[in-house]
């Protein structure tokens, strides 16, 4: 590497962290309002899901811009491979979660 590039990367490393310290606010945020529109609200069910889930898509969105960096990638193409692989993820975690409450006795 040659000295610029190492001086920009020291330069990106000094500082207060910000942009996590933002993204860690703004997810407990959300967490708290699912919680209290969950808990709080006497809303129907189907309402409370809708809201619930939207403010999930939210913060994955949150945490993958803030903490995953996801626009700091050189090659695109590795960014979609791991946006990809995190929502096989999360699908298998939920619908196996769902699969195995939906057959506890």
């Amino acid at each position: 590497m040659s000295e610029n590039q190492n001086q920009v990367m020291k330069q990106e490393h000094a500082g207060f962290p910000w942009k996590q310290v933002i993204g860690l606010v703004l997810s407990l945020a959300l967490t708290f309002l699912a919680l209290w529109i969950a808990v709080g609200l006497s809303l129907p069910v189907h309402v409370t899901l809708t809201i619930i889930v939207g403010l999930a898509i939210f913060q994955a969105f949150i945490q993958l811009f803030m903490f995953m960096h996801v626009t700091e990638g050189t090659e695109p193409v590795h960014q979609v491979i791991g946006i990809l692989f995190g929502i096989y993820v999360a699908f298998a975690v939920v619908a196996g979660t769902i699969w195995i409450l939906a057959y506890t006795i």
